[in-house]
């Protein structure tokens, strides 16, 4: 009798598909949202984040992601079967059944809010679930089929978690976390269409009425273009207010020269190369933006002990 056989009779079900349900919660998007909630973690409080946050917190605003996630795979499922990018996903593949999707994304996503009521504060979880909702129901079950500025309006619970993170730490709304959340709703935009450029015709065939499937490639590379230039004037600003140094705006300038110069590109010589490499700077982009946030915070501080030492 083969490992496989055997693993298959003694093995539980969720061992055998952990790697499935891994891949259900989307980790590579869950990774970024985790990191720019921990950098408004960081960026709340002047010394080290007290740890229940930090663990707690992040563990809460992870998990809740997580299961937003999964219900986005459940929900697209028929859609993912028909797409290059997705059909391999655990549900359109048959690895994982919807029964086992809707449990998995029950059960961490309670878990999630658990820990963020019972150690972290009750505000955190009330937004957490509103992002979740906003995700996982409101983008993904009405808006993105319902209209081409589903990314644009659904931005908004992507863009949360840096909120979700400052709130952590200190227990109510900050309006510096606020320019955070404005610069991820700024780069929502020209992340998603230049990917939708590259993937026009999966999403007609799938019908997403997504802009470049209803308004046309050049009207997408447009758009693209001019909300990378708000991004460059939204990025400005934790600079201007005073939140953020010179560390910080010298890195962004630079971050939002490449992008701005990818825009460019996209809309005097459109291709589908482009397009897709638009998309992945577009990635590398703001965990850099939010890295040198992290850094520019803690640097003075750096620099005093090593001035004293």
């Amino acid at each position: 009798m083969s490992e496989s056989i055997i693993d298959s009779l003694t093995r539980p079900a969720w061992l055998r598909h952990w790697r499935d349900y891994y891949e259900l919660c989307k980790p590579r998007v869950v990774a970024l949202i985790v990191f720019t909630a921990m950098v408004g973690m960081f960026l709340a409080t002047p010394g080290l984040v007290p740890w229940p946050a930090l663990v707690f917190g992040t563990l809460g605003i992870g998990l809740s992601a997580a299961s937003a996630a999964a219900v986005n795979q459940l929900v697209d499922q028929p859609v993912d079967s028909l797409m290059g990018r997705t059909n391999r996903r655990p549900l359109p593949t048959g690895n994982l059944t919807a029964t086992q999707a809707v449990v998995f994304a029950v059960f961490i996503g309670a878990l999630g809010l658990g820990l963020l009521v019972a150690y972290v504060n009750t505000l955190t979880a009330v937004l957490t679930f509103g992002s979740l909702i906003g995700y996982a129901v409101i983008y993904t079950m009405f808006l993105k089929r319902a209209t081409p500025q589903n990314i644009v309006i659904g931005g908004a619970a992507g863009a949360a978690p840096p909120v979700l993170g400052w709130t952590a730490v200190t227990g109510h709304i900050d309006p510096n976390s606020l320019w955070l959340f404005l610069i991820i709703f700024a780069w929502t935009p020209p992340h998603f269409w230049a990917l939708a450029i590259h993937r026009r015709a999966e999403y007609a065939k799938a019908d997403i009425p997504m802009l470049p499937v209803t308004h046309g490639v050049a009207f997408t590379r447009l758009h693209v273009l001019l909300y990378t230039i708000v991004l460059t004037g939204v990025t400005i600003m934790p600079y201007l207010t005073g939140m953020s140094g010179t560390f910080y705006l010298a890195t962004t300038l630079a971050l939002d020269a490449v992008f701005l110069a990818y825009a460019l590109g996209l809309y005097l010589r459109p291709t589908d190369r482009l397009a897709i490499k638009t998309f992945a700077y577009s990635i590398v982009y703001l965990m850099a933006l939010f890295a040198a946030l992290l850094v520019d915070h803690y640097l003075p501080q750096l620099l005093r002990l090593v001035g004293a030492a």
